[in-house]
């Protein structure tokens, strides 16, 4: 077969080059805006993802140099405008868009996106004012979080060595704007309160800036690490127009880099002359009181009770001797009272005494056991028993027993021995 008659063709690299040649030659620069989606950044540094908008998409690509130059975060939903070439990738046979430039679209987008995330770590809690904790007055050693290279380091240590020197200065270098700051923050943060010894206070600071560049200090990360620290932090970022989430969970946010400084150090010539003052007043309240203490010595030395001690301790000795005389009057006068009243109690009872009886001529028989004898036939014949008279006692023994129809009413014969006196009784 002749090779004239044989059809032409191309291989597919061909027309894939000459279809990339056409885009990159008509579309060598577009701005287009869109909404981020399927955002990808893998360990090489590049950014992958695609740019839509409600009916399209395209695939985009934002190599690591141009990474670099980013200054606010990209993520999915992120709206921005970007600048670039279309271009088509030989491998899948797809065109996609290189982004040379990306710009965030438009400030709204960022209070949004600010709006949202305050709004979810404030209902957690994160910048509730029961979490603030004290500054303390003269901080002993001062961590600071910041790029050792920017500006506000530097201001931050004129005025700390203008206002204190005693205090140890530690600095924790970070990124503080750009992609992956925010991390490196919360790191330095949580590394603050491991070191040995421990500071007494934590300073995150950087100067000011555009939205762009302190959005990292917004960042969700930083914020929980502040809000878990355990040592008290210190925000210094930006201007005083400028607030991040980082000063709203800080325990104090200063305006500035160099008010940080101001308001973590104090004010040595200001400390000295505190001191003077204090120790003026103290010397001359010192002074107050010894000449007060010396005036009541005077007054003192000058009272009765110390010019005539024995004044007073005579009038107590009479005092006592009046107290012990009235004391005496009384004791006799109960006395007396008491031994009436026991004198009188003691004539109603002799009234009452059957010993009474006994003085008209009466008498009591008692048997060998001191029982009175009511009846005969308490005795046998035999039996001693004791008469008491009015004077004296009679033992007799019972010779014979009479009953009442013997010899009138029950009664007894007695022999008597040993008579005190005569006795009523005959043998």
């Amino acid at each position: 077969m002749n090779d004239d008659t044989e059809p032409k063709y191309k291989t597919i690299s061909e027309l894939t080059q000459e279809i990339r040649d056409t885009l990159e030659g008509d579309f060598s620069q577009v701005t287009v805006c869109g909404e981020v989606s399927g955002f990808s950044a893998p360990r090489s540094g590049h950014w992958y993802l695609t740019l839509k908008d409600d009916e399209s998409q395209i695939a985009a690509v934002v190599w690591r140099s141009t990474v670099q130059r980013v200054r606010f975060p990209v993520e999915d939903g992120t709206q921005v405008v970007v600048s670039g070439r279309l271009t088509v990738y030989p491998p899948r046979g797809s065109y996609q868009l290189v982004i040379e430039q990306i710009q965030p679209l438009g400030e709204g987008s960022w209070r949004a996106k600010f709006r949202r995330l305050y709004e979810k770590l404030a209902a957690e809690g994160l910048f509730d004012a029961s979490l603030k904790k004290a500054i303390p007055q003269i901080p002993r050693r001062v961590v600071v979080i910041t790029s050792p290279s920017g500006a506000a380091i530097r201001d931050f240590l004129q005025v700390a060595q203008r206002r204190w020197r005693g205090s140890q200065i530690v600095i924790l270098p970070t990124k503080v704007q750009g992609q992956g700051a925010g991390e490196q923050l919360a790191a330095a943060v949580g590394l603050a309160n491991r070191l040995r010894p421990s500071p007494d206070v934590i300073v995150i600071t950087r100067g000011g800036g555009s939205v762009e560049d302190l959005w990292e200090f917004n960042h969700e990360g930083l914020v929980r690490s502040i809000a878990a620290s355990r040592i008290p932090v210190v925000s210094g970022v930006g201007h005083e127009i400028d607030v991040t989430l980082c000063d709203l969970a800080a325990d104090l946010r200063a305006l500035t880099p160099s008010e940080a400084a101001e308001r973590v150090f104090p004010d040595q010539q200001a400390l000295v002359e505190s001191l003077w003052d204090f120790q003026n007043r103290l010397v001359q309240g010192l002074r107050r009181r010894g000449f007060e203490a010396q005036q009541q010595v005077d007054r003192l030395a000058n009272s009765r009770v110390l010019r005539r001690p024995l004044d007073t301790l005579l009038q107590h000795a009479q005092r006592l001797d009046d107290r012990s005389a009235r004391l005496q009057w009384l004791m006799e006068n109960d006395q007396q009272r008491r031994l009436q009243k026991l004198q009188g109690m003691a004539g109603k009872l002799e009234a009452l005494s059957p010993l009474q009886v006994l003085s008209r001529g009466y008498s009591v028989s008692l048997d060998q056991n001191g029982r009175t004898l009511l009846a005969v036939d308490q005795v046998q014949s035999g039996d001693l028993i004791t008469t008491r008279l009015h004077q004296g006692s009679l033992v007799s023994q019972v010779q014979q027993v009479l009953m009442a129809e013997d010899d009138g009413p029950g009664t007894f014969g007695t022999e008597h021995h040993k008579p005190d006196r005569q006795g009523s009784y005959g043998d």
